[in-house]
């Protein structure tokens, strides 16, 4: 047997332009889920829904979200803010249930849809009337409700970085304490996605043997975030975060509208 038949034969997926859309779109993702074009990783999905149905981009990015979340953890967990993710983990861990709940009732187009225009109008309200030195944090119950629609639209469609950003990035928070408050975040909403996952059917050898072929991409892109993050002026990193927030919305807009 050849090598190509035996890639054949494989329970996954061959068609080159997933591939093509797979690679670059995981290196996005773990370049965000190190804290640096935070806003990039909820690009991914949509990438690669270019070619297969989001149910199933979603599935095989799983996997690999979970190998990053434990890069980062490994680098950046003793930098979170405890204070705010006691405040944030279990809004999102709530959105995570009602994902659960709703995945068959909406389609992704309109989550899309909904998740790009309220990220879009977060943006234009933070550009047109910028927070002033002396302006309060964000009111904690706003955290909440942003937090559970993070948890909410990672479930649907790994794309839980607009709401949180809207409600973090606004704090100012160092970055690399923003960084590795995301990263503890996003690895409780993630980890709590296995058993819905596969209580609705989307953990299957197929998904699986796919992402394990993308595995060993999962955490170069953190670690090139997770060295440019300790490196980056903080000015210049909320500007990437903000213009990462920007081509997300737009892109999921589009998205969902199209």
């Amino acid at each position: 047997m050849t090598a190509w038949n035996a890639w054949a034969d494989w329970p996954l997926i061959h068609d080159a332009a997933f591939y093509a859309v797979a690679v670059p779109a995981v290196l996005m993702m773990g370049l965000s889920k190190s804290g640096f074009l935070g806003g990039f990783g909820s690009l991914a999905v949509p990438l690669m829904a270019l070619v297969i149905p989001v149910p199933q981009a979603a599935a095989i990015m799983l996997p690999l979200l979970l190998v990053m979340d434990a890069t980062g953890l490994q680098q950046l967990w003793k930098h979170a803010d405890g204070q705010l993710l006691r405040w944030l983990l279990p809004a999102g861990l709530l959105g995570t249930v009602v994902g659960t709940l709703l995945f068959g009732v909406l389609s992704p187009a309109t989550v899309a849809a909904v998740v790009g225009a309220l990220t879009l109008i977060f943006l234009a309200q933070r550009l047109l009337f910028p927070p002033r030195a002396d302006h309060p944090p964000p009111p904690r119950p706003l955290g909440f409700a942003l937090g559970i629609a993070s948890g909410f639209t990672s479930f649907v469609a790994h794309a839980g970085s607009p709401p949180f950003n809207a409600y973090v990035l606004p704090l100012r928070l160092q970055p690399l304490t923003y960084a590795a408050s995301a990263a503890v975040f996003f690895a409780a909403v993630n980890l709590s996605k296995w058993i819905p996952y596969a209580w609705l059917g989307l953990i299957d050898l197929t998904n699986m043997a796919t992402a394990l072929v993308l595995m060993p991409l999962a955490p170069i892109g953190v670690w090139l975030g997770v060295w440019a993050t300790r490196r980056i002026d903080p000015a210049w990193f909320y500007r990437l975060a903000y213009a990462g927030m920007g081509l997300t919305g737009a892109k999921l807009l589009y998205d969902g509208l199209k």
